[in-house]
């Protein structure tokens, strides 16, 4: 879905399409691989490794491509201290799935002995749970978006996660967010429901985002917690004209990073959320084939000369299906 030129709210400049990726701080890369392959049916897309800090992983989930808005990050961090989740952090990561398989999620959850409860917000229906490292997410059924291609650990593709839903942002100064939300990154607001305000992007998938009214205290980081949010650019083009919005709206974005599989811009919103902007090229299929992506660590070209003494650093994991996991 390409981005369009903003018309609402008074914005000018570009809109994004909804979320690009979530990154996430966990422990260990097998017990988080058993839960997002095993129990969620995600594909492992990418194997490779935190670029600022080549002793960690850096793992990729999402559909058969990796595509933009479906993709959950983790930096495996063994040692890393438990985390609180609060402000200043996505609250609830938000999973959709065609609109007739909320009854296959809830009896698959249960089967696996994953707890979760039965929530409702704005007339939808949520199965909440947490993972092993005490990150929140949920599942939401919507007719909107394409299905996932990816059948994995008895999820068939009909029922299988399409990617995001959305997203709960948890944030100090929600007043704050929400304008951002509506006056750079172009969401429209379309509703209330006394406890959060909810915000859409024009995309199908990673378009739905709800923040809290009330100000939230702070959260701290860690294992069990969001490390930050990162919306869609569609090109490289438009990545240039984000990084320039985002400095004319006040805030202080990094330069223009290469991640090998999209390039980034970070900024920090007043809500204490940390921001990344993405570009949806050039993928995950780069430097491997699709059909055998995440089989194989790869390493960005400065860090080959190093593989031997990386490898050694990492813990090794494999992609198991439910039935070979001890639950």
């Amino acid at each position: 879905m390409e981005a369009r030129e903003a018309i609402t709210n008074g914005v000018g400049g570009v809109q994004t399409a909804g979320i690009h990726h979530i990154t996430a701080f966990v422990r260990d890369p097998q017990v988080t691989a058993d839960f997002y392959a095993g129990v969620l049916g995600l594909r492992l897309v990418k194997k490779t490794i935190n670029f600022d800090a080549p002793e960690v992983y850096h793992l990729y989930f999402g559909d058969q491509a990796g595509s933009p808005g479906t993709i959950i990050t983790f930096f495996p961090w063994k040692d890393s201290r438990k985390g609180r989740i609060g402000g200043g952090q996505v609250g609830i990561t938000t999973y959709v799935v065609p609109q007739d398989a909320l009854g296959f999620w809830r009896e698959r959850l249960a089967k696996l002995n994953v707890a979760f409860q039965e929530t409702e917000r704005f007339a939808e229906q949520y199965l909440q749970f947490e993972d092993p490292d005490g990150l929140r997410g949920e599942i939401v059924a919507r007719e909107e978006g394409a299905n996932s291609e990816w059948s994995f650990s008895g999820v068939p593709t009909d029922k299988a996660i399409k990617g995001f839903g959305g997203a709960v942002l948890f944030s100090t100064a929600p007043e704050s967010t929400g304008k951002l939300l509506a006056e750079v990154m172009g969401l429209d607001k379309v509703g209330e429901n006394g406890e959060y305000a909810r915000y859409r992007s024009f995309g199908e998938i990673g378009n739905t985002i709800d923040v809290n009214i009330a100000p939230m205290a702070h959260g701290s980081g860690g294992h069990g917690t969001v490390h930050h949010i990162a919306w869609r650019a569609k090109d490289d083009a438009e990545h240039v004209r984000w990084r320039t919005q985002v400095a004319e709206h006040g805030y202080q974005p990094t330069p223009i990073i290469d991640r090998q599989y999209f390039n980034a811009v970070y900024f920090r919103e007043e809500g204490g959320i940390l921001f990344e902007i993405a570009t949806d090229p050039p993928g995950f299929a780069r430097d491997e084939p699709q059909e055998s992506l995440g089989e194989k660590l790869m390493l960005p070209e400065w860090y080959e000369g190093h593989r031997s003494e990386i490898q050694g650093l990492l813990k090794p994991f494999v992609v198991r299906e439910w039935e070979e996991i001890e639950l």
